[in-house]
């Protein structure tokens, strides 16, 4: 038996319990790998190799489990969005790079804990009502980061549209793209979604911030 495996099994003889965000980190892995039946109380016991009684000491129950996983997601998502619209930026350009990054690998909004959430919204009115409210909040966000550069409010509501409904059409069709595919593309999308070219030093900070190697710019003039 392993240090990791040894040092488990002496918690559950112990009778450590964990903690309300073990048991929470392990439902989310659980429900983002295999789907909601398998964020069930016993299972996750057997992941953590803790007691099932442990779990009371959190959680009321499944549901109450099942409730902080959105209150979770909600959190994460909707609130790395928020931070992302309101950020410092220049210019709207600048503006939409911080928005990009949020959803590039390594950023905090998680998309495949967006698409498992949006799967299960096909199963419960209650959840898809909280997908809903989640995507008028986060279109919200986005239009006023628009509206806070001058654009009209029709403009900024199509924009921020466009913006969001790209990227979540990226999270639902699960499209993989290699880092240089989806940076080339990157300066062709802030046109799309803002009518402005970013320029070299907003690309350049840009990709610097991702860790991409840097495609040779003219120098400014």
């Amino acid at each position: 038996m392993d240090q990791a495996h040894s040092t488990a099994a002496a918690d559950k003889v112990s009778g450590w319990r964990g903690s309300r965000e073990l048991w929470l980190d392990a439902a989310q892995e659980s429900f983002v790998e295999s789907g909601l039946d398998a964020v069930k109380i016993q299972p996750l016991a057997a992941r953590l190799n803790l007691s099932r009684t442990s779990f009371y000491w959190f959680f009321k129950d499944r549901a109450e489990l099942l409730d902080a996983l959105l209150d979770n997601w909600e959190n994460v998502n909707s609130g790395s969005l928020a931070s992302a619209t309101s950020a410092y930026a220049e210019t709207i350009s600048e503006a939409v790079l911080n928005l990009i990054s949020i959803f590039l690998q390594g950023g905090p909004f998680q998309a495949r804990l967006d698409l498992a959430v949006r799967g299960w919204a096909h199963q419960s009115d209650s959840v898809a009502a909280r997908v809903h409210a989640a995507d008028e909040f986060r279109l919200r966000a986005i239009r006023a980061m628009f509206t806070r550069f001058g654009y009209g409010a029709g403009e900024a509501d199509v924009r921020a549209r466009t913006v969001y409904l790209v990227q979540i059409g990226y999270i639902a069709m699960q499209v993989h793209e290699d880092m240089a595919t989806r940076m080339n593309r990157i300066p062709d999308y802030v046109v799309t979604f803002t009518g402005c070219r970013p320029s070299d030093a907003e690309l350049r900070r840009f990709y610097a911030t991702h860790g991409f190697c840097v495609p040779e710019m003219p120098d400014p003039a």
